[in-house]
């Protein structure tokens, strides 16, 4: 999930702590009070590894966008 690029946009996540990264598409929306850059599905984390801490910094980098 993600407040600002369009639905279908596909990211780059990189976990900064240990370098891991996963593609994602966006696919909804977090509520707009919500500080967080991203939320990611329980899969991605565990590719990010860092299921059981909840959060981590990452980078983001739009790959693709549906928007002209």
């Amino acid at each position: 999930a993600h407040n600002r690029v369009p639905m279908g946009t596909r990211l780059r996540v990189v976990n900064l702590m240990n370098k891991r990264s996963v593609i994602v598409r966006v696919n909804d929306r977090m509520h707009p009070k919500n500080k967080r850059l991203v939320d990611l599905s329980r899969a991605a984390a565990a590719k990010l590894g860092y299921i059981g801490r909840g959060l981590t910094k990452v980078s983001v980098e739009i790959l693709s966008s549906k928007d002209p």
